[in-house]
């Protein structure tokens, strides 16, 4: 089926959890160059936490409901502000798939753009601010795109891990202008951003993860 069930996306968190666990030390020395060096905790505790919530509820519970829960674990065990931007998009993002049983590609749409405007909301940041909103705007024109092409969803999701990679290899060329990495204007130039990553990291896996088995 061409589509995302609850069980793929608890799938998806596990999935995450291991992810961020793997990436923990990368992450830390990146936003280390010009951050505070505790990304990579913040983010393996997060989706630990995150897994750990998905994993307890009950067995019909649909994809959105299992992703505000995400969101909502993710605030509770990562108050830093690139967990609680985290937070906030997996929230937004599940609310606006609303009750659906299972996720398309129009669906993942929804997710995407409710994750981007929630966090460009929080955070107060745009395109072009070198953040991870300069990945997930291009997730968004690209999954626009698919909706408009028919495309399927292993095609849809290629395609956004595609812009993903394209929107953090763009950040390099950026100059941060948020957080402590704002304080290192110049220094920043030529560096890909440590939020940004995380962004990759997660847009990446949904593809890995639960392109396979739709």
């Amino acid at each position: 089926m061409d589509g995302m069930d609850g069980a793929s996306v608890v799938r998806l968190f596990g999935a995450l959890k291991q992810v961020f666990l793997d990436r923990r030390e990368e992450l830390i020395a990146l936003d280390g160059l010009i951050g505070d060096s505790d990304l990579g905790i913040t983010m393996a505790r997060a989706f630990a936490a995150a897994a750990d919530a998905v994993s307890a509820l009950p067995d019909d519970a649909r994809p959105g409901p299992i992703l505000v829960a995400a969101g909502a674990a993710i605030a509770k065990a990562a108050p830093s502000t690139m967990g609680t931007l985290t937070a906030t998009g997996f929230m937004r993002g599940g609310k606006a798939v609303g009750d659906a049983e299972v996720l398309k590609v129009p669906e993942l749409l929804a997710f995407w753009t409710a994750y981007r405007d929630g966090i460009m909301q929080r955070g107060k940041a745009k395109p072009g601010d070198k953040t991870i909103i300069d990945v997930v705007n291009p997730v968004c024109v690209a999954l626009e795109a698919c909706v408009a092409d028919g495309a399927s969803l292993p095609e849809a999701l290629a395609r956004a891990s595609e812009a993903a990679a394209s929107g953090l290899e763009a950040t390099k060329g950026m100059i941060a202008q948020h957080g402590k990495a704002a304080t290192f204007q110049a220094k920043s130039l030529g560096l890909q951003d440590a939020g940004a990553t995380v962004g990759v990291l997660i847009v990446t896996s949904w593809a890995e993860v639960l392109g396979p088995h739709d």
